[in-house]
């Protein structure tokens, strides 16, 4: 049996890994719309538009959670963004 100390890092890799690539799938899906008129999402789930929505409800979620979350996990961005405008905006968003 797993304590907490255990479960939640994986639980938190986890969540990382969905909302990075759900994040990932919009950011590509909003290229394709651009360059190609070419909606992936609407194609894969064109039959059923209560899935788009639901689909693109996570998206936009997975994308504040990333943003939110992006400087605690980022190498990079760490450092650059300890004092910056953006690390305050993020302290207005985060518990």
């Amino acid at each position: 049996m797993q304590n907490g100390g255990e479960f939640l890092p994986k639980r938190m890799k986890l969540i990382h890994i969905v909302t990075f690539t759900l994040s990932m799938i919009g950011a590509l899906n909003w290229g394709l719309v651009a360059l190609l008129k070419f909606n992936l999402v609407e194609t894969v789930l064109g039959s059923a538009p209560g899935l788009v929505q639901i689909v693109y409800i996570l998206i936009g979620a997975s994308a504040v959670y990333v943003f939110a979350t992006h400087s605690n996990d980022c190498k990079t961005c760490k450092g650059y963004l300890k004092n910056s405008l953006f690390k305050i905006i993020l302290k207005l968003f985060t518990p």
